[in-house]
């Protein structure tokens, strides 16, 4: 179990996207495995501090990134999260940018979601109704504190809303597909924010996500000097600055938790009118399995 850092019950989990997964792999820390009722997480969970936080820190690709985005174990990784203790979760990922405004090397706070992921285990509750409201996807209070510290950064182009697309992948869009995603309002694409963002929803944390644009995805010609420019070559000589950046802005964060401290998350009782399913019916061997994510109604 973390332990909490000045009489304060906040613990924040940080879950590294590409990019800044392997540079998180390699922070020194106490290993923790985690078993949970969904298989193992991604891998071992670091707990280490940053500016006397205590954090725990999973790499949500695996050691040597090997989970493409749509095998990445999501329960398991939020559910071993949940059992060590996270209140909040600041996730990041690598995306292309759908926006001319928003650049490579920029990051963003996203506040919206348009899920177009399929065949992904979305719910821990697969034997009750358990209905979380995601009207807003990103946890305003979480968003906020890491707006604050955006604010503290010289240097670094931190875009203060965005709506996320996420698509199953693992290859990229087609063009009239980019182009799409531009009609329907989404300024980032991306692979991982869901269910991530969903089911720690279900486990009552709080979770805002820093996307680190590495591109401009295929909606926009490639033309440098009459010369195309291959988007893979693209997004891997991005992704070093942005993730420099993200690692930037959540140090900064975590120098001041005074707005996780003075404002309750609504995430945090995200369960309260959610189940409904009468809970004297609910199998209590499923109400034990799933005692770290809501036992505390029962």
């Amino acid at each position: 179990m973390i332990v909490a850092m000045g009489g304060s019950n906040i613990r924040v989990g940080i879950i590294g996207g590409s990019g800044l997964g392997d540079t998180l792999g390699a922070e020194v820390g106490t290993v923790q495995a985690v078993s949970t009722p969904f298989g193992p997480p991604s891998g071992p969970v670091i707990l280490t501090q940053w500016s006397g936080v205590e954090i725990a820190i999973l790499q949500r690709h695996g050691s040597g990134h090997l989970l493409a985005p749509d095998r990445v174990p999501y329960r398991a990784n939020l559910y071993a999260l949940k059992e060590l203790g996270v209140t909040h979760i600041v996730a990041s990922g690598a995306t292309g940018s759908l926006r001319e405004h928003i650049m490579p090397g920029h990051l963003v706070v996203p506040d919206q979601v348009i899920d177009k992921t399929h065949g992904r285990e979305a719910t821990f509750y697969e034997h009750a109704a358990v209905h979380v409201e995601m009207a807003d996807p990103f946890c305003p209070v979480t968003r906020a504190w890491l707006l604050a510290a955006a604010g503290r950064l010289d240097g670094t182009t931190v875009h203060r809303s965005g709506t996320y697309v996420c698509m199953e992948g693992p290859a990229f869009s087609t063009r009239a597909e980019s182009l799409m995603h531009r009609a329907w309002g989404g300024d980032l694409i991306g692979m991982t924010c869901m269910p991530e963002a969903k089911l720690a929803c279900e486990a009552e944390m709080a979770y805002a996500l820093v996307a680190l644009p590495t591109d401009f995805d295929c909606w926009r010609p490639r033309e440098e000097d009459g010369v195309s420019k291959d988007l893979l070559a693209e997004i891997i000589s991005n992704l070093q600055i942005a993730t420099a950046a993200s690692v930037r802005l959540i140090r900064s964060a975590l120098d001041d938790l005074t707005v996780l401290r003075a404002t309750p998350s609504p995430a945090h009782e995200a369960l309260n009118l959610a189940i409904w399913s009468e809970k004297s019916k609910i199998d209590p061997e499923e109400i034990e399995r799933l005692k770290p994510l809501w036992g505390r109604y029962f």
